[in-house]
């Protein structure tokens, strides 16, 4: 009996084994957030085109972007809760028709500066907060017991890969032709994801009778959450009772200011001021979403092992000193200073989400995806304002100079924030909460032993 137990085994090791589905599932996700990062890239793209057709100011055209990132960042929590009430399938494929929709609303019927505002700043900032990093983490949260530091560094760099793909193309596309095309091509591309998420994208590892990755034993679905606004303010208001909250959103405003804010909305027109061409300039830019996605994956890799508040810290105070020299490295011609300060910024640019999801889950356990979509709110409050503030100081002063020293200044107090958030017992004891709280609605046995599995 030992020996066909024997054989048993070793026929059983020479089987191929299947990929876990959850890997297939972060794929498709990956794919939904690569065509929504691409409608990011476009802001820096088409803001001199818009000026210089139709005469806006670069205010009244970084307002519309403002508030574009205001409402991704806002979209992000109560796009969490909606998944959990309506599924992630329906929320995806309904987010990338959305944008499609404001993309090709902008490049038809465009003719006053209110209507940017609405078709791009509502239509798209609402779509593309609905694929944002919440959307990731409540893939990894739901699909991932281990590797979870290493998939949200993927899915985190999959935004950035997207304007990596798209963004050289469609700086062509925008200096041979127009800036309308360009948006065309990211709505048909949204467009051809649409129907693939809601086809072949799953919700839960149970609706294919599987467990979640690395966990012990099978998780049950658990049952659709309604009121999922209500939850949604629900998990706000415990969670703006403990320290940690505001800690990581301060630092996650400061990441976004010193990101998409400066870098994704204003180092186009900047270098351009210096008399560097678009296609040049966006090729830049797709160079540091090459290296973004090495950095993030690695700082996932890295979560996994080190203290995240500690390389928060550290990817902070680095990012502050890379955008304090970037006035003295804006020239033409692209030399070896500029190209290094795109390796090492590509490398810090997303590198701050896995460790800030990772303190999320420490102190928010099963409500952390809705906590980080709120933190992540505060990420794109702290873009739209140095978005909007970048435009009015470049009108004023005639140089963006002022808006590099200052954000890369501000990193420094990203990186106090970031060494401030301490161990979760000791600072939910001192709060009077307890740890990793399930703060949005009473436990079910589902949710329990979802809980006790990812444990």
């Amino acid at each position: 009996m030992n020996t066909d137990t024997t054989a048993h085994r070793s026929a059983q090791d020479r089987t191929p084994r299947t990929p876990h589905p959850a890997w297939r599932v972060a794929a498709l996700t990956a794919l939904a957030i690569v065509v929504a990062g691409a409608f990011s890239t476009l802001p820096g793209l088409f803001t001199t085109s818009l000026h210089e057709e139709f005469g806006w100011s670069r205010g009244s055209i970084g307002f519309a972007t403002s508030v574009n990132m205001l409402l991704y960042g806002l979209t992000a929590p109560f796009s969490a809760a909606l998944m959990d009430r309506f599924g992630i399938r329906r929320v995806v494929t309904t987010a990338l028709v959305t944008v499609a929709a404001g993309a090709l609303l902008t490049s038809t019927v465009l003719t006053a500066a209110w209507q940017l505002t609405l078709f791009w700043g509502l239509l798209v900032g609402l779509g593309t907060g609905s694929t944002a990093m919440a959307f990731g983490a409540t893939v990894t949260q739901r699909w991932f017991v281990r590797r979870r530091g290493l998939v949200s560094g993927v899915l985190a760099s999959a935004g950035v890969l997207g304007q990596m793909v798209f963004l050289p193309a469609l700086a062509r596309v925008v200096d041979h032709y127009s800036w309308r095309p360009a948006l065309v091509t990211v709505a048909l591309a949204a467009c051809a994801v649409a129907p693939a998420v809601w086809l072949f994208l799953r919700d839960h590892p149970s609706d294919l009778g599987a467990k979640p990755y690395g966990a012990a034993s099978f998780v049950p679905r658990a049952a659709p959450v309604h009121g999922a606004a209500r939850r949604t303010l629900r998990v706000l208001r415990n969670a703006a009772r403990t320290r940690p909250f505001w800690l990581l959103a301060g630092a996650f405003a400061i990441c976004g200011a010193s990101t998409n804010g400066v870098m994704w909305t204003h180092f186009t027109p900047a270098a351009h001021d210096h008399g560097m061409s678009a296609t040049t300039s966006s090729t830049l830019l797709a160079l540091i979403g090459v290296f973004n996605v090495a950095g993030t994956i690695a700082s996932g890799w890295l979560t996994d092992r080190r203290p995240a508040r500690r390389l928060l810290a550290v990817y902070f105070a680095l990012r502050g000193v890379l955008l304090l020299t970037l006035p003295l490295l804006m020239a033409p011609t692209v030399g070896v200073p500029m190209m290094l300060f795109v390796v090492l910024f590509g490398l810090l640019d997303l590198a701050t989400v896995p460790p800030v999801l990772a303190l999320c889950r420490e102190h928010y356990g099963d409500d952390s995806a809705i906590v980080f979509g709120w933190i992540s709110t505060a990420h794109q409050l702290g873009a739209a304002l140095v978005a909007l503030v970048g435009g009015t100081v470049r009108d004023t002063f005639g140089s963006y100079d002022l808006v590099w020293t200052g954000v890369g200044a501000l990193c420094a107090a990203g990186a106090l924030l970031s060494l401030s958030v301490r161990n979760a017992v000791r600072d939910t004891a001192r709060d009077g909460v307890r740890p990793a709280p399930a703060t949005a609605r009473r436990p079910t046995p589902s949710s329990s032993s979802a809980s006790r599995s990812a444990s």
